[in-house]
């Protein structure tokens, strides 16, 4: 299958990252290279691309996507928690603007053999990196029913979470849970059948909670946020788009940890911490699709903007 995803948010991004020609910028989650086709097209001979994304389908798709630009870019294969190293075995201290598009594309949620989608039935995979060697499966079929419970009320913020992780442990009991077709029924059945009625899939909670603990997003976000900043010159900008509402949390918090860091007392007449402004927030409310890109792009409903620039 062709890999295809639409970007969201790309003119809002493009317009916030302040692209400089010569400049250098980072794409953590390259995917099909949306935003980066668009940062690249805007770059003179001097700048320069560093497409990084640990799925081997996209970076097949972005490297074909670029092929005009050679010279301008560079694609690594690699988790954007280490963008510290992929950049300085490039020779590159720091970056002129900082891009991260995060949670799943469009590419895998529509490949039925990447098992993210519980609209087909295909092997519980869920990999957003295929030489990881654990799966969706063993989370399924290997964690207790607490811990099924702690990652849906989590991560998924499902209030029926706990009826949720019990019939997957009753259904598994029988034999082991091994397609999105299988889990996506146990889902459903664990569900009031007024409440199904009422909302979207069953199953779209628990689906994204098991992604969210198996490709271990937040932990990865939180990690990576620890040492953005200092990949970023003066003036350049960080700019994160999140689905969801955990992630927008962590960066929101971070973004305002790093305008305002001093820990001293509000009472204190000076400051003694030491802390220094990393800079300011850009944006103080989240940048939000528009309604011509909702209408096109249903995707995009869940998508916030958040931009950081460095002092």
């Amino acid at each position: 299958m062709e890999f295809q995803h639409k970007s969201v948010l790309l003119d809002e991004c493009i317009e916030n990252l302040n692209i400089k020609p010569d400049g250098i910028y980072v794409d953590g989650t390259l995917g099909g290279a949306g935003h980066s086709a668009e940062i690249v097209k805007r770059l003179t001979a001097g700048g320069r691309l560093i497409g990084i994304d640990r799925d081997q389908a996209a970076i097949e798709a972005a490297s074909e996507k670029l092929l005009a630009y050679e010279g301008r870019f560079h694609i690594v294969r690699n988790n954007y928690v280490h963008m510290a190293q992929v950049l300085k075995g490039l020779g590159i201290e720091k970056a002129d603007g900082i891009l991260l598009d995060l949670g799943v594309s469009s590419y895998q949620l529509d490949t039925p053999e990447r098992g993210f989608s519980y609209m087909e039935d295909a092997p519980l995979d869920m990999r957003m990196d295929q030489r990881q060697e654990n799966t969706a499966k063993d989370i399924v079929n290997g964690y207790t029913e607490q811990e099924l419970y702690r990652v849906i009320r989590d991560y998924g913020e499902d209030k029926f979470a706990k009826n949720i992780a019990k019939h997957i442990v009753k259904a598994r009991q029988d034999k082991p849970v091994e397609t999105t077709g299988e889990l996506a029924k146990i889902v459903k059945g664990a569900i009031p059948a007024r409440v199904r009625a009422q909302s979207g899939h069953p199953a779209k909670r628990t689906f994204q909670a098991i992604r969210i603990e198996l490709n271990q997003e937040l932990s990865v976000l939180s990690e990576a946020l620890g040492q953005m900043a200092g990949l970023l010159k003066p003036g350049g900008r960080l700019c994160i788009i999140t689905f969801h509402s955990l992630e927008d949390r962590i960066v929101k918090t971070k973004f305002r940890e790093w305008e305002h860091p001093c820990t001293c007392p509000p009472d204190f007449p000076v400051c003694v911490c030491g802390r220094k402004s990393q800079g300011r927030v850009v944006s103080r409310k989240p940048i939000l699709p528009g309604e011509k890109e909702l209408e096109e792009n249903s995707r995009s409903k869940s998508a916030k903007l958040r931009v950081f620039e460095k002092v």
